[in-house]
């Protein structure tokens, strides 16, 4: 609803979409599919984006894995497809705990930063309205592997699951946004909203 209210006067725009998972299922940019918008949508999971390129044609969507760029990364894949992920601790965590899930199996991969994806899959000229990041737990690594002298969306989302507002604000993913440029604008249940305090950059 936050972002909605943001870009209510805005009938088109684009979005980047970092850890998919489904075209519709937990997504934060089917609203705006639905309204004329268009996309880049990313997900490490094999076989993510055939759902994506049925039901979401008008965006690029892309399987690759993100992170720190041509690192080899294990990703854990569950039962339930939007736990998966690479940070070894929170799937472990996870699978000891949110019963009746558990991993299934894991596999090598190597990643991409976000900051050559774009470089290689942006239109040329097209500014990032939004960008939204859910990585489940490598959130951080995600942002730190953007170019962000040149890719400066308006909006970043990130989903942080801890709810204290004192402890958001001296996280190290709030402390990198800051670095960048940014500043906490809202917060959702599961989901910080930055918002770009500096004159937006379109890339040419």
């Amino acid at each position: 609803m936050i972002l909605r209210r943001f870009f209510a006067e805005k009938s088109k725009g684009f979005y980047v979409d970092v850890g998919a998972h489904h075209p519709k299922r937990f997504s934060n940019t089917f609203h705006f599919y639905k309204q004329g918008w268009f996309g880049i949508n990313i997900d490490a999971m094999p076989g993510s984006m055939q759902l994506f390129n049925k039901q979401r044609q008008r965006d690029i969507n892309l399987e690759i894995p993100v992170g720190p760029d041509q690192s080899s990364l294990t990703y854990y894949i569950f039962n339930e497809t939007a736990l998966n992920g690479f940070d070894a601790h929170l799937s472990q965590q996870r699978a000891s705990s949110l019963d009746p899930y558990h991993i299934e199996r894991t596999i090598k991969i190597d990643t991409k930063s976000l900051g050559s994806i774009l470089d290689e899959h942006l239109p040329p000229g097209m500014h990032i309205d939004f960008m939204s990041i859910d990585v489940e737990g490598m959130d951080l690594d995600v942002l730190k592997s953007n170019n962000w002298n040149k890719y400066r969306p308006e909006i970043i989302l990130v989903e942080i699951l801890d709810n204290s507002l004192s402890k958001l604000k001296s996280s190290d993913v709030n402390k990198f946004m800051e670095s960048c440029g940014y500043e906490m604008y809202a917060k959702a249940v599961n989901t910080v909203l930055f918002k770009c305090c500096e004159p937006r950059n379109t890339v040419g």
